[in-house]
């Protein structure tokens, strides 16, 4: 047996007494295999896999149990072994690659010193075959201009890769990896769970998946735990717990899943309205690279439009530069009443870079409706996201993901707008919440007229909330048309292998993709428990 956690107890210590965020876990993972472990944002998935490797917050306490890797008594290593331990026997993956690339240095460089530390020492040219090999595997374009950029050139999907690349260079005994595709489309998101199979059957590596996403897990995982506030209520084989599940909770979060094949209701679509963003020409570049090549689009009034793609293809910089968060060529104009004093509202992938670290979550809401004019109360504007009041007083730092993306959809809706560009807002949210934020987007269209530019790669989420789609590759527009007409008959052949990959793939109900025939060459992708 490769990693074994026995009873293991974490507390936190705040202002507000001490609280328990995982509650006698037991699991094992041996050598080779895949263990998912899934629940809600809070439920202790992302302090479990910090206490693996003793990166607790200074709040947190291990108060009781043992974690054991191949021998070795985590828990009482001295700082030399320990520093050893994580650099050379542990990688970890996280939700947020901000966290671990370095601004200041090329991606090439870090790629350079993370194969350095594999090798004990020799740390080879950024340009080197070893380097431009990794990024390669991990599905990233032009590995040698790739190299040459800092994390601020690359999208969140890139960034994402470049982190993988780097944990994959230790080649470890034990790979963690919390929430290490939610920025990234269905088919890297797939290149990149298969050559971490490829890893662990190479490597006989044990690999520790933690996320909210049960397709996901079910698709790449042999077996899996599912925790409810930091207790492990059901624990087996992927496929047989997540298709078959005993707990009652596991139903529910298997039962919130969107579906692909699910149409956007249709009392939620609405016959002509007005325009409230017209875009013409729009171009943007970064240097000689084009992220964005002559966009036209119009947005109506009630309207979700809908813009898919895989990383890198100009989703985000079209929503950003339809916010007027960066220079470009073109033109956007927005329509909107006097009485909307920021008629153009963003919600970002990740919360991290827009919410103030100084400031509670109470403060930052009751903020955002000042500033936008907004009528609701702090507790209203939380509860309509799913937001617990005791969280209200709490700092982001002191969030889970989910729970500060929660806190982001919040502030954007604190007020009348005329557009909200939702740039992958619930990919950090667990099923549940993800349904309830859905379900308030829907009420929102409907009863104050607000339009969205809902930018996504998880085309199940797009299917329940969109009206039009755009299909963006390259900076380019391949396809748009009604939501309905391109997942029944989409026309551009890159259109056709995002819904399959996201039908047969790792973003389809579980329940309804186990009883789908698989197609002959997507086995690996197919709704299985190896």
């Amino acid at each position: 047996m490769t990693l074994s956690v026995r009873s293991l107890t974490v507390e936190y210590t705040t202002t507000r007494g001490t609280r328990t965020a995982v509650d006698d876990l037991s699991f094992t993972i041996a050598r080779g295999e895949a263990y998912g472990l899934v629940g809600e944002s809070g439920s202790g998935k992302s302090t479990a896999a910090a206490a693996l490797v003793r990166h607790l917050a200074d709040s947190a306490v291990v108060r009781s149990g043992e974690i054991d890797l191949s021998g070795t008594d985590v828990l009482a290593l001295e700082p030399e072994p320990l520093r050893q331990y994580r650099s050379q026997r542990v990688s970890t993956v996280y939700q947020e690659p901000g966290r671990a690339l370095n601004p200041t240095m090329r991606v090439g460089v870090q790629i350079a010193e993370a194969l350095a530390v594999g090798a004990r020492g020799r740390i080879p040219a950024t340009g080197s075959p070893e380097v431009l090999d990794l990024l390669d595997r991990v599905g990233l374009p032009s590995p040698d201009l790739l190299g040459q950029r800092y994390p601020h050139q690359l999208s969140g999907g890139q960034a994402q890769r470049v982190v993988i690349a780097m944990a994959l260079a230790v080649q470890p005994e034990l790979l963690i990896l919390d929430e290490p595709t939610t920025g990234l489309d269905v088919q890297v998101e797939a290149s990149i769970l298969g050559l971490v199979n490829e890893l662990r059957s190479e490597l006989d590596a044990a690999v520790l998946l933690i996320s909210h996403n049960l397709p996901l897990v079910g698709a790449h995982c042999d077996r899996v735990g599912v925790l409810r506030n930091g207790v492990l209520v059901e624990e087996g084989v992927a496929g047989e717990v997540l298709t078959r599940p005993r707990h009652e909770y596991t139903r529910t979060l298997v039962e919130a899943l969107p579906d692909i094949d699910a149409p956007k209701p249709q009392w939620l679509v609405r016959e002509d309205s007005p325009v409230v963003v017209s875009v013409r020409g729009l171009r943007k570049t970064y240097g000689n690279a084009v992220a964005v090549a002559g966009v036209d689009l119009d947005i109506r009034q009630g309207e979700v439009v809908a813009v898919v793609g895989e990383s890198g293809s100009g989703k985000t910089t079209l929503g950003r530069a339809i916010a007027g968060l960066t220079d470009h060529h073109g033109v956007v104009d927005v329509f909107a009443p006097s009485s909307h004093r920021h008629p153009v509202q963003v919600v970002f992938q990740s919360p991290d870079a827009t919410l103030n670290p100084r400031r509670s979550a109470r403060r930052i809401l009751a903020r955002a409706i000042r500033l936008l004019g907004g009528e609701s109360t702090v507790e209203e504007l939380a509860d309509r996201v799913g937001l617990e009041p005791e969280l209200l007083d709490r700092l982001p730092g002191e969030l889970s993901g989910g729970q500060k993306q929660r806190v982001a959809i919040a502030r954007a809706f604190a007020g009348p707008s005329s557009l909200v560009v939702c740039d992958e807002p619930v990919s950090a949210l667990d099923v549940s919440v993800q349904a309830r934020i859905l379900a308030l987007l829907r009420e929102l269209q409907v009863t104050s007229g607000v339009s969205y530019l809902f930018i996504s790669h998880d085309l199940a989420v797009v299917r329940a909330l969109a009206d039009r789609v755009v299909v963006m590759r390259s900076g380019v527009v391949l396809e748009s048309g009604p939501a309905d007409q391109i997942y029944a008959n989409p026309q551009h052949p890159y259109t056709r292998t995002l819904i399959e990959a996201a039908r047969y793939g790792s973003l389809g109900n579980p329940v309804a993709a186990a009883a789908r025939p698989v197609p002959d060459n997507s086995e690996r992708m197919a709704w299985h428990s190896n």
